[in-house]
């Protein structure tokens, strides 16, 4: 979904490097894998077609951080609280 982002932190040797990689259109999605010592973070389309490709190498990733867009919930959207509070 647009705005869903994943963070990579890369060790550099004598520092840290943080890159981003964000679905930045409407019906992409980020996805990430991890294979052959391969970290790799990719946008993808609804069809499944690869916009973009991040790979790192996965002794130098020190943190891989999702950071999905907040979902609108169906209670939300219906004006409802979900449950009853009790002290009101």
């Amino acid at each position: 979904m647009k705005g869903d982002r994943v963070e990579i932190v890369v060790d550099a040797g004598d520092t840290t490097r943080t890159y981003e990689v964000v679905a930045s259109r409407a019906g992409r999605r980020v996805e990430t894998a991890v294979r052959r010592g391969v970290v790799e973070v990719s946008e993808v389309t609804r069809s499944g077609s690869v916009v973009r490709t991040a790979r790192f190498m996965s002794t130098r990733v020190l943190a891989l951080v999702e950071q999905p867009v907040p979902r609108e919930d169906s209670s939300e959207r219906s004006g409802r609280p979900l449950r009853e509070d009790p002290e009101a």
